[in-house]
């Protein structure tokens, strides 16, 4: 039998929510829709799952179209075979575990007995085939959560749309939730998109990461790709680099919209006059109170903003001025001591050439201006 094709196609615009999104998803493929708070994260998800209508555009799921502006198709969330699962579980109060999840398949005009066999089939697939007979309210966090989890798989959707779902779940929790759906991923093959701020979620759960920003989709590749050469800002700080934006203007030199040189070392060659990005491991940057001599080096003059222990280390953050974002450089307690680094210092940030990335900008982010 010739799998069915549950690939998703994505290309809207919504005006009133500053949307205009554009994102293809593999059939069987998990997707990690990374951003921060208010990028449209979860605009995208209700596009999907038919909860928000958008002002011209089209979702598709396979071979069927579920939205078109153009064509005047909007195919009611229920028709959709789509789940979406929350924080919140959302769990009906007065149904046990067992008839929660039966409510799906049920729904879908299975009888009472061929729903409650797929109720239990899944109830045991996420590890919660002892809460069968437990209500909402006897339920832990991460208990619920698994129960909702069971809940919109016997629906059997060809697409799941799962929107932070370990936000709500406590320290203990969220790890064995996780796991829990790792397995469920690998063994089902369901095409998912999965909204986090985690960047666990993403190595462990996804094969493709979509960053989204204002609205729109600035950055999309594997997991690989995106975590260790981010070209956006968001994304640096998710995996804990330094991120300078600016445009080639020489061989292996980037400069900032203020004038600041950085020399770095580019895996891909550049054009002059082209956007792109350097990266920088805060373990890489060295601080000085005068200038260095001597080898090549990127010096960065510098305000120290803030300083924080980091366990076997200090980090050091200096303020954003002069065209320069604010910057990390990751110290030795020693070294923090003897050069009495405290906020309001001014430094000089120095980096050689050689842990200096460049990279193209990510097509869908802003010029610097």
């Amino acid at each position: 039998m010739t799998p069915t094709d549950t690939s998703v196609v994505l290309d809207i615009r919504h005006r009133a929510r500053g949307a205009d999104l554009t994102l293809t998803v593999p059939s069987g493929g998990v997707v990690a829709i990374l951003g921060p708070n208010g990028a449209g994260k979860s605009t995208l998800l209700s596009m999907v799952a038919g909860l928000v209508r958008p002002d011209e555009g089209v979702v598709r799921i396979g071979t069927r179209t579920l939205t078109d502006s153009a064509q005047r198709i909007d195919v009611p969330p229920h028709r959709r075979r789509v789940a979406l699962l929350a924080q919140d579980a959302l769990l009906f109060p007065h149904l046990s575990a067992l008839a929660n999840v039966a409510f799906a398949p049920r729904s879908r005009g299975a009888g009472r007995a061929e729903s409650e066999r797929l109720a239990r089939r899944w109830l045991e697939a996420v590890d919660a085939a002892d809460l069968a007979d437990r209500r909402p309210r006897a339920l832990s966090g991460g208990q619920a959560q698994r129960v909702a989890l069971a809940r919109a798989l016997a629906a059997d959707p060809d697409v799941l749309l799962l929107d932070e779902p370990f936000a709500a779940l406590d320290a203990e929790s969220a790890p064995a939730m996780r796991r829990v759906l790792r397995e469920v991923l690998a063994e089902t093959s369901r095409t998912t998109l999965l909204v986090t701020h985690d960047r666990v979620d993403a190595l462990t759960l996804a094969g493709e990461v979509a960053v989204v920003d204002a609205g729109r989709v600035v950055e999309h590749g594997t997991v690989r790709d995106v975590l260790t050469a981010p070209r956006t800002r968001f994304a640096a700080a998710l995996v804990g680099v330094n991120f300078i934006e600016g445009t080639i203007t020489a061989p292996d030199t980037l400069t900032t919209t203020s004038g600041v040189a950085v020399q770095g070392r580019a895996p891909d060659p550049l054009d002059a006059g082209s956007p792109a990005v350097a990266l920088l491991h805060p373990t890489a940057v060295s601080v000085f109170v005068d200038p260095p001599r001597g080898s090549p080096r990127n010096v960065l003059p510098v305000q120290i903003g803030h300083v924080e222990s980091t366990g076997s280390s200090v980090r050091i953050t200096s303020t954003a001025a002069a065209g320069l974002p604010a910057l990390h450089a990751d110290v030795t307690v020693a070294a923090a001591t003897e050069l009495d680094l405290v906020p309001g210092r001014r430094v000089h940030f120095v980096v050689k050439a050689g842990e200096v990335a460049l990279h193209a900008a990510a097509p869908g982010a802003p010029t610097p201006r």
